[in-house]
């Protein structure tokens, strides 16, 4: 079953994930997919567990910031964008 899911990223990482994506015939979503399948299918209990391969490093420049945010937030933040 395939379920639609929004995500929120800096620009310039959507633009060199879309050419990295391009450039090997697939699409972001499945591209997506199989980063989230690689970290599910692993016995990951952190982010620091999580073995990042060469083609993200590629995608991504600099550290990663990870912003913890309230349901509560998120649904702020989504309908003060629709305004």
């Amino acid at each position: 079953m395939e379920t639609k899911l929004t995500l929120h990223f800096d620009q310039e990482v959507i633009e060199k994930a879309k050419e990295f994506a391009a450039a090997n015939n697939i699409s972001l979503s499945r591209l997506t997919e199989f980063l989230y399948r690689q970290i599910t299918s692993g016995n990951y209990k952190t982010i620091e567990d999580f073995p990042v391969s060469e083609w993200v490093n590629q995608v991504a420049e600099g550290e990663a910031t990870y912003k913890r945010r309230s349901r509560k937030d998120l649904k702020d933040e989504y309908f003060n964008q629709a305004k």
